[in-house]
């Protein structure tokens, strides 16, 4: 026999919860474990710009035929104008390339395989904490895996002198370092302007290649603003991969929709780099789904439904800021053993609250509150509803 002696996997961290809290009979359970937007109802609606595109691809659509192996070159265009700048000079010079792909995880996996494959580098260098599935996609993918320090437990805010000593006395020219745009995930912690600026300039010093993972734009402070730290290493750093996801800021996740982008130092360059991207795409998934990328292309190329999306990013966008005020002040109103002002100055989906894995697990058994076990909050889950069942328990586990 062939499998009986293989044992049962632990259950992924964010998706075994998910399936503890479906199981759990407790009516008034809360999942604030996987990161998923929800509006004040509880809900993860289809956006209208969402709706509207697809009645627009549903109308015209001709063929079910194959994509390139790199999707389809105006989503790629698209795609590069959202992340570089519609004015970016890295554009003029055609020093870019996009390939769609499943998701932000799957454009994550496509260039873990082209630096492995063409042995541009054999480390990478990965935020402590970090979104948990990054270990396993450039593990998996067969890149050796260093630490640098991210977040100061004291402080609860950016160690960012030991990120940069870390980086500045362990890593070595020619390895990889793996940076979140913006919306770190899962402490809600980025740096500043001009500590972006700092590390765009140590980073290209150090001679390592930038990887960054782009999974919220338009969730932190804006869908330009976002971009910053990226645009901000493309000034001193001429080679540089962006993994861009649209599950979140086009509430798509079902769709699987996401594009890896390679900026080379010259146009040259970058073909011979996208030609040797295509390997690790074949080899992935061969060709990618069309319906996601229609969706993306059709809203960012119709000036009333690019209007719409970013109106309707911006309310996700306040309505996560709303909930970690509100979420301070309530805890601030019930005497709270702890400050949690520094939530207001955390990004995106998430929190990192400072709960220890015992007070997390009290939450759980407790009050069916879900919570990763690292003390991550998805502050999207909260709501008007459940928020005052939410501060009452985690003052009582304080």
């Amino acid at each position: 026999m062939f499998f009986e002696k293989i044992a049962a996997a632990p259950a992924d961290p964010i998706l075994g919860l998910t399936e503890e809290f479906k199981n759990d009979s407790r009516a008034e359970k809360i999942n604030l474990g996987v990161g998923i937007f929800k509006n004040n109802e509880g809900q993860t609606p289809i956006l209208k710009c969402v709706k509207k595109a697809e009645e627009i691809i549903l109308a015209t659509e001709k063929t079910k035929s194959y994509l390139p192996i790199v999707g389809a070159p105006e989503y790629g265009r698209l795609v590069r104008e959202l992340v570089l700048g519609k004015d970016s000079e890295i554009l003029a010079a055609d020093r870019a390339r996009t390939a769609q792909a499943p998701g932000g995880t799957g454009a994550l996996r496509v260039g873990a395989d082209f630096l492995k494959q063409q042995n541009v580098t054999a480390k990478i260098w990965i935020s402590d904490p970090t979104w948990a599935n990054h270990m396993q996609v450039f593990g998996k993918a067969g890149l050796e895996i260093g630490r640098y320090a991210y977040y100061d437990k004291a402080t609860q805010g950016l160690d960012f002198e030991g990120m940069k000593n870390d980086l500045r006395t362990k890593a070595k020219a020619g390895d990889a370092v793996l940076l979140h745009a913006c919306c770190h995930n899962p402490t809600g912690i980025d740096p500043d302007a001009a500590q972006w600026e700092e590390l765009a300039k140590l980073v290209a010093e150090l001679g390592l290649l930038p990887f960054f993972d782009f999974a919220y734009q338009g969730f932190g402070n804006g869908i330009d603003e976002d971009a910053a730290g990226i645009r901000a290493f493309l000034k001193y750093n001429p080679e540089v991969l962006i993994a861009s996801s649209f599950s979140k800021n086009f509430g798509l996740y079902n769709e699987r929709i996401g594009a890896i982008t390679v900026v080379s130092a010259t146009k040259d360059d970058a073909d011979r780099v996208f030609s040797q991207l295509k390997i690790a795409v074949r080899a992935n998934f061969s060709n990618p789904p069309v319906h996601g990328a229609s969706i993306v292309t059709t809203v960012l190329s119709t000036p009333e439904l690019r209007a719409l999306w970013e109106e309707e990013v911006k309310e996700m966008r306040d309505r996560i800021k709303e909930m970690r005020s509100l979420l301070v002040d309530k805890l601030k109103e019930r005497n709270a053993k702890v400050d949690f002002s520094f939530i207001n100055n955390q990004y995106g989906m998430f929190s990192f609250s400072g709960l220890s894995k015992e007070q997390v697990a009290r939450l759980k058994s407790e009050f069916g509150i879900y919570i990763v076990g690292s003390g991550r909050i998805s502050v999207a889950g909260i709501t008007t509803s459940n928020i005052d069942p939410l501060c009452d328990a985690i003052v009582k586990v304080l």
